[in-house]
């Protein structure tokens, strides 16, 4: 993978030494993200008592894919936590295997990448967090991510994202950013945020993390997200299977740089506005190893508009139980499926029946982020589509 700029600041690393020790933040190492199980005992003693969503600095240590499936007071597990969906659900043979992101603090990964992002810097000096303001240009997760991790790292955070993004996001970071821009348009819409986040760089205090260049992204993603998968593939496969493939929606494309790192352990091989949120399109971005992709996937976004509405509507979990016969466990679990979750599994599908893959064979994806975010996305589907019935 490429590299992060290590020069250091000496002065503004010595504003950020003072200004953690005053809001008693500690900085977790990626080793430690990888094997939370090394976070020493008196930290974790500590999270005993921290909400997984709270503003607490000690929630730097649950930036792994490892935390227990808990709401407040979770440690950590040996193996992250999954959906694996079926062959009744999914029509192919092949075990696909979804790692969940929303038991992150915020409820998705991103949090992961953007701290990639912002703690070399910190750690540099190069961000000076007695002058600098940390802006987090992204179409969703991202900035959520930034701002989050900013307000735990005591820096000054603004948060920018498109206008029409779900109400759910902009009602959370209005209570966690220092600022939030609206800029116009959908989740296509990138150039329009880049074109505020060109104003903002003409102050020298606005520090612009771009995740389509930032190689913290793809670094954080490789060592951990690529780690995560390792693991849960080998703690989960059954005598004969291989790891067939890896399937992620791009966005920044972050998180497929943890291909990389399982082609190393595994070797083998749009346009328009959209509704997919999370996913940008019409670039390629700097950080993308295109070397590492074997083949681009198209998804239709009504169909993960759709998937969204039965895994979360009572009439969707009645069909789901009385006609496929799921689980009550994995029809709780489908709920951990966010939009570009639900976009990810489809390309797992398409990819299975496209290389013809077998029992033999296993697929695996990330889950970005929940429906936690979504109610609002499936009341107006409701009211333009009408509710769905069990037929």
């Amino acid at each position: 993978m490429g590299k992060i700029d290590l020069t250091i600041n000496k002065t503004g690393l010595q504003h950020n030494i003072e200004k953690a020790k005053e809001n008693n933040v500690i900085i977790p190492t990626i080793a430690q993200m990888q094997h939370p199980e090394t976070i020493p005992e008196k930290i974790q003693e500590k999270l005993k008592t921290v909400g997984l969503w709270d503003v607490n600095p000690l929630n730097l240590f649950r930036i792994t894919w490892k935390n227990e499936a808990k709401e407040s007071g979770g440690l950590f597990q040996e193996v992250p936590n999954y959906v694996e969906i079926p062959s009744e659900l999914s029509g192919v043979p092949c075990r696909i295997l979804a790692m969940a992101g929303k038991w992150f603090p915020t409820g998705c990964h991103k949090v992961g990448a953007s701290f990639g992002c912002l703690a070399p810097r910190l750690v540099t000096g190069q961000f000076d967090a007695t002058y600098h303001h940390a802006v987090w240009p992204s179409t969703g997760n991202y900035c959520r991510g930034g701002a989050f991790n900013s307000k735990l790292l005591a820096v000054d955070s603004v948060a920018i994202l498109p206008a029409e993004m779900s109400k759910e996001r902009f009602e959370w970071l209005s209570k966690i950013a220092g600022q939030v821009i609206a800029t116009p348009g959908c989740e296509s819409n990138v150039k329009e945020i880049f074109d505020k986040t060109w104003e903002l760089k003409q102050d020298p205090s606005m520090m612009i993390f771009n995740q389509f260049e930032e190689m913290g992204n793809p670094l954080w993603h490789y060592n951990v997200t690529g780690y995560a998968l390792a693991d849960l593939f080998e703690a989960v496969k059954k005598p004969g299977q291989r790891l067939a493939g890896a399937c992620f929606t791009s966005g920044s494309a972050g998180t497929m740089s943890a291909g990389d790192l399982l082609k190393e352990r595994y070797p083998g091989n749009g346009f328009g506005g959209h509704r997919i949120e999370g996913i940008g399109d019409k670039h390629i971005p700097w950080i993308h190893n295109v070397k590492n992709t074997d083949m681009a996937i198209a998804i239709d976004d009504e169909d993960s508009q759709r998937l969204l509405r039965l895994f979360n509507t009572a009439e969707g979990k009645k069909y789901l139980k009385e006609e496929l016969k799921l689980s009550d466990e994995l029809i709780e679990k489908l709920t951990w499926l966010g939009i570009s979750g639900i976009a990810n599994v489809l390309c797992c599908i398409k990819m299975a029946k496209y290389y013809e893959l077998t029992e033999d064979d296993v697929v695996c994806t990330v889950l970005t982020d929940s429906a936690v975010m979504y109610g609002s996305r499936i009341e107006e589907l409701n009211e333009k589509h009408g509710a769905y019935s069990e037929e």
